[in-house]
């Protein structure tokens, strides 16, 4: 990644700096957004842009940049780091202040954009369900816990601690690379929460299952959409409150997030416990939905 956006001008990465005052690095105080594009454009842009605008104003930070403002800043970034397809990522960090706890609203945010080569795309000869099934992963049961939002619900914020040290915790289990793994957080109270950088489905008797946004997990962009999708498709959709033993019995399991989309479970794994999950993705939910996704990718 030899080039970033640093308040909307194109900079070399080793040159782009913010100010040690930036409360960003103080204070936790910013957020972010990843996305990848399709096709060259970035997808859900207006989803992703949205939850942020809602989120700036109840942190209070000024920030009111438009979808063709930032899509443009998107496309010059690609553009120099020679990209035709890339994963994004939107930082607003909240700026300058004092060195202290400010009272009033950050008025000068800084914002970065990464943007960095994805993975070799599915080649044309393997079919979506082969896809899937090379990219299933093994979904493990973590101690450490899904933490409490620090508002009403989750920011999309730079105090990621919480999630490290889930990560951290899941590199301790030697039986998986880390690439085919994913860490499952619960809550306090024992319900299922979100993975380390996913959100979580499952599927009984053909209805689709997901955690509850009042778990504390957060409001995914690619969650919405699958649930938009499910919905458009006549499938009965329930959001509550679920326990391991849930999954346990689920007819189907996958995760989603921006930029794996929608990747099937295959393993559930608790301490040294593997259980296995029914995987016959040819007649499943998870490749119909998987379908529909990929369609309003490549079509928008």
């Amino acid at each position: 990644m030899k080039y970033v956006s640093l308040n909307g001008q194109v900079i070399a990465t080793d040159q782009a700096v913010v100010s040690v005052m930036d409360h960003g690095f103080l204070y936790g105080m910013g957020l972010f957004e990843t996305f990848r594009t399709y096709n060259g454009q970035p997808f859900l842009l207006k989803q992703h842009l949205t939850r942020l605008s809602t989120s700036c104003e109840s942190l209070r930070i000024m920030w009111n940049e438009s979808v063709d403002q930032v899509q443009n800043q998107i496309r010059d970034l690609m553009y120099a780091n020679e990209l035709t397809e890339a994963y994004i990522r939107y930082t607003i960090s909240a700026g300058t202040d004092i060195l202290g706890l400010p009272s009033g609203a950050y008025e000068q945010p800084n914002i970065i954009i990464y943007a960095k080569s994805l993975p070799p795309a599915r080649p044309d000869s393997m079919s979506l369900i082969d896809h899937l099934y090379s990219h299933s992963k093994s979904l493990r049961c973590l101690h450490t816990l899904r933490n409490t939002p620090e508002g009403d619900i989750r920011f999309k914020s730079l105090h990621y601690m919480n999630s490290i040290l889930g990560k951290r915790e899941l590199m301790q289990y030697q039986d998986h690379p880390s690439t085919a793994v994913e860490g499952l957080m619960l809550t306090k109270e024992q319900h299922i929460a979100e993975g380390i950088v996913s959100n979580l489905f499952f599927v009984k008797n053909q209805q689709l299952y997901t955690p509850a946004i009042d778990t504390g997990i957060l409001p995914g962009i690619t969650r919405a959409f699958v649930i938009q999708l499910a919905m458009a498709a006549g499938i009965v959709v329930h959001e509550g409150h679920y326990t391991w033993k849930h999954l346990l019995e689920a007819d189907e399991i996958f995760l989603t997030n921006s930029v794996q989309e929608i990747v099937p479970v295959k393993q559930l794994l608790e301490d040294t416990a593997t259980y296995e999950v029914p995987q016959d993705l040819s007649h499943s939910m998870t490749l119909q939905l998987a379908y529909a996704y990929l369609k309003e990718a490549y079509q928008q």
